[in-house]
């Protein structure tokens, strides 16, 4: 279950807890992915997305204007947000990721969430947290909106009615909600933050090698280690 949280026998399992208004999230999946693909066992490793509301307090009926989100919540001039955010996206453009946040719509991200647990269980979550990021960094549209949604689900090869279904009924609320607590019990106060086989965590969009070091020696405890098999899921350590 998408949800769950530990080791899947036999695969190395990678929780990750984001958001898709979390400019630093949409950084490190594309870090980790990088990682992954120096990785020798990537076939065996499976990750899996949880929820996490970096503004818990916005609404999902009215979008606003992310600059002047970030004036009132943080007190942050426009000037000292534009330089802030040409910093974030010069970094992301090396990475291949295209920022544009003067027309990002800052909304509540609890439905959008959903449909990532709705797209979980038919094998497409990756696909459909990449899409809902670009959705809200590089297309600025309203991730809140549930058209919107079912076309973004249908983009990645998902059934759109069925999704707009989902959402409908909340279906995945629940799920959504349980991430949320969980994250609250691991002491997660900030995203992203990649829990590897249950015991090793990296805070933070971290350079690629700071994944491919955690890869290792997860992989070496775990799954590349028979003696290992038995070992608990309780998080040991951060990786810096």
């Amino acid at each position: 279950m998408a949800g769950a949280f530990g080791r899947a026998a036999e695969k190395l399992v990678i929780d990750v807890w984001s958001d898709v208004m979390c400019p630093f999230c949409y950084m490190g999946d594309a870090l980790l992915e990088q990682a992954l693909e120096q990785f020798p066992h990537s076939d065996r490793v499976e990750v899996r997305y949880h929820s996490f509301l970096l503004m818990p307090q916005l609404t999902e009926d009215a979008p606003v204007d992310l600059m002047d989100l970030l004036a009132a919540e943080k007190g942050f001039p426009r000037e000292q947000a534009a330089a802030m955010h040409e910093q974030i996206s010069e970094r992301g453009r090396q990475l291949g990721l295209d920022y544009r946040f003067e027309q990002a719509k800052a909304v509540g991200t609890r439905t959008a969430h959903q449909l990532s647990h709705f797209a979980a269980g038919h094998g497409k979550q990756h696909e459909m947290v990449q899409r809902l990021f670009r959705a809200y960094f590089t297309d600025g549209l309203n991730v809140a909106d549930h058209q919107v949604l079912g076309d973004l689900a249908a983009e990645v090869g998902l059934d759109r009615d069925a999704a707009l279904a989902a959402l409908a009924s909340e279906e995945f609320a629940g799920a959504v909600e349980a991430d949320i607590q969980q994250a609250r019990q691991y002491g997660i106060q900030g995203v992203p933050f990649f829990v590897f086989a249950g015991k090793y965590a990296v805070s933070g969009a971290q350079p690629v090698e700071s994944f491919v070091r955690t890869l290792e020696t997860s992989w070496n405890e775990t799954v590349g280690s028979p003696a290992a098999a038995g070992a608990g899921t309780a998080v040991a350590g951060t990786a810096r």
